[in-house]
């Protein structure tokens, strides 16, 4: 018999670190390890007997909740398993066509990209569905059996079906995915993604079959090193999805780690009142920002490497710009940092590990911004030598000190991230300055008052435990569930009226999903809303559901806000959407208490005329007021509280910073 639950474990598997944050109603604990890419479950049993819980785990004591880069690593490395892509006679070509778009436009010999299912795999069957759902034509059984017999033989591990309006009528799918070899995942686009639009209705099925058994195989290996600890996966739309279930729905699972961050923004805006965040992101690979508006900003125009993802996921900008980044000069003499990574091993050259290239982090530590009392996790030292040996190549290249091509470094990784800010933000019709820049991420404390002044904000928000806010936000996130379904309706007096019996079948069927993962009934909430278009456009926007509102002002005021006009024509409904989801419980952050005989340092920090002051973050009082420049380290991160900046200690221990006006 398994024991009653008494602790929780967030676990985010990053590039370079795997984050543990621990809590069990009154006890909060962080731990960080490096990741092991070749089985990622390595490194979270690793973190399990070093806090002490492998046992509890195992006993069924400890709910584990995890954010995954399993699929994402997957897409990225193009290493999904052989997958058949069934469709309609005559659209075998829809995958390999696409959406005509390039990647560069002026380039007359582009490199020719391998399509995603190679045409000997792609197969096609007589269905036929019209745009009324009515059924035109079916193939007999000696076609169909004919059709299996060639999946059977092509050796897949796959099946991909998308069949033309199968989300007016499921049945031709259903009938498919019955008769396909027992040893294959089957996936279907009227359970993946019933909405219009067969390329990306295609990509996504096909991604969740060509990705599902990797993710399976990983989930099951996890599970049962866990034994009897009940385990939810992050999603990419910032809620969480019991293990059993998870494995179906691989292409739900793409940002499962970055969606833990911005679950964990969106809790601290709650508890702080902080309605509009502006985040990022900053890990040991790449920099992932946001922006958090009082709920999490979904999109379903998102994509993984060259592919578009239509499933929800968080609406965020990834760039590879992290403390790993390698800095180099191009072929032009012009200074270069990202995308390419040290990684995890070796990683940086200050870590110890082998590296030998200079990276972002041994820029800071060059600096002095990361000082001798920093150490990563707890544990790894920071080696300053061996940092100054990686930039002295780099130095003599550009013909200046190591210190001088360091700050190079940081002012590039700097004016990247700037950049992705304002892609984020400025350039959607969004002021930044409105909003509090919150950093988190291992490295990104020493970056953030130095993007808040590149974007003129004023305020920023350091939260505590940022180098592992992914994993705490495992522990914040609700259950939840998206589901859609395409309508295609002319919007008029009776619209709500046939949307509406759609969105309760739809919010009947999330909430049956929550309710057999043991979610009570009582605890669930429905959002619905629906996607509106113009006639004749091709993009949609999201409008929240509103009974007896007229749709088609309400869409034309916000297509006027977002684009700065509206048509005199008419109004489509496209889509209709439901987000069930159910709290993560009553989870409450402890009150900051500062710990006692902590022994406070100094540090050179080049730029700054006299030693600045090192304050450990656990020796902080709240209430207490900082003033820049100063550098306050903690086990996961480190924060440069640059000239001209304060910070105050909030009660919880973030740190909310300020700058200060310049006399």
């Amino acid at each position: 018999m398994t024991a009653a639950v008494n602790a929780w474990l967030g676990v985010d598997t990053g590039g370079t670190f795997t984050d543990f944050v621990y809590y069990d109603g009154g006890d909060l604990r962080i731990h960080k390890v490096l990741s092991t890419p070749d089985d990622p479950a390595r490194a979270i049993l690793q973190g399990l007997e070093e806090m002490g819980l492998a046992e509890a785990a195992t006993q069924g004591r400890l709910a584990v909740v995890h954010g995954s880069t399993v699929a994402t690593n997957a897409a990225l490395e193009r290493k999904g398993v052989p997958t058949a892509y069934v469709t309609n006679t005559g659209l075998e070509d829809v995958l390999t066509l696409g959406r005509q778009n390039r990647r560069e436009l002026y380039n007359l010999m582009p490199e020719v990209e391998a399509p995603p299912v190679p045409a000997e795999l792609c197969f096609g069957v007589g269905f036929r569905t019209g745009a009324d759902g009515q059924r035109l034509c079916s193939p007999d059984d000696a076609e169909l059996q004919a059709l299996v017999e060639k999946i059977r033989d092509s050796g897949v591990s796959a099946v991909a079906i998308n069949l033309l309006f199968s989300f007016l009528d499921p049945e031709a799918e259903d009938r498919l995915a019955a008769m396909m070899p027992e040893d294959c995942f089957v996936s279907r686009s009227s359970r993946v993604l019933p909405e219009s639009g067969e390329y990306e209705r295609g990509i996504a099925t096909w991604l969740n079959a060509w990705l599902g058994p990797r993710v399976q195989q990983y989930l099951g290996r996890l599970g049962d090193a866990l034994g009897s600890a009940p385990v939810t996966m992050m999603q990419s739309s910032g809620g969480t999805i019991a293990l059993e279930q998870a494995g179906e729905h691989a292409v739900n699972l793409l940002l499962s780690g970055p969606a833990g961050g911005l679950a964990a923004a969106r809790y601290l805006g709650e508890s702080l009142g902080e309605e509009a965040l502006l985040t990022f992101d900053m890990g040991g690979t790449s920099t992932d920002v946001a922006m958090v508006r009082e709920q999490v900003q979904l999109t379903t125009e998102g994509s993984i490497g060259p592919w578009p993802v239509a499933v929800p996921m968080v609406d965020m900008h990834t760039i590879g710009a992290g403390g790993g980044s390698l800095a180099r000069m191009d072929a032009g003499g012009v200074l270069q940092v990202g995308p390419e990574s040290a990684g995890a091993d070796p990683g940086p050259a200050c870590y110890g590990r082998g590296g030998t290239e200079p990276t972002v982090t041994d820029a800071n530590r060059v600096l002095g911004r990361l000082p001798d009392a920093a150490a990563l996790g707890g544990g790894l030292t920071l080696d300053r030598q061996a940092a100054l040996t990686a930039f002295q190549p780099l130095a003599e290249a550009m013909g200046i000190s190591r210190e001088e091509a360091a700050e190079g470094v940081i002012r590039v990784a700097n004016e990247h991230m700037a950049r992705a800010l304002r892609t984020i933000s400025i350039q959607r019709g969004d002021d930044p300055r409105g909003y509090r820049l919150c950093c988190f991420g291992g490295a990104g404390g020493l970056h953030v008052c130095a993007l808040a002044e590149a974007l003129g904000m004023e305020r920023a928000l350091v939260p505590l435990h940022g180098g592992v806010l992914s994993a705490l936000g495992m522990l914040v996130a609700p259950r939840e569930r998206h589901l859609s379904r395409t309508l295609l309706l002319d919007v008029d007096d009776q619209t709500a009226a046939r949307a509406e019996p759609a969105l309760e079948a739809l919010e009947q069927e999330g909430r049956e999903a929550l309710e057999a993962e043991g979610v009570q009934g009582s605890a669930i909430e429905a959002t619905w809303s629906a996607d509106l278009r113009y006639q004749g456009q091709s993009f949609t926007l999201n409008l929240p559901w509103e009974a007896g509102a007229n749709l088609a002002e309400r869409f034309a005021r916000q297509h006027e806000h977002q684009y700065g006009h509206r048509l005199s024509a008419g109004v489509e409904l496209v889509s209709v959407r439901i987000a069930v989801r159910a709290p993560a419980g009553e989870w409450q952050l402890p009150l900051w208490s500062a710990e006692k005989g902590v022994t406070d340092s100094e540090a050179r920090v080049v730029g700054e005329p006299e030693p600045v002051p090192v304050r450990p973050r656990e020796g902080l009082a709240a209430g207490e007021t900082l003033k820049g420049p100063m550098l306050i380290t903690e086990a996961v991160s480190t924060t440069w509280l640059a000239r001209g900046w304060q910070a105050e200690v909030h009660q919880e221990g973030h740190l909310l910073l300020t700058r200060q006006p310049t006399s």
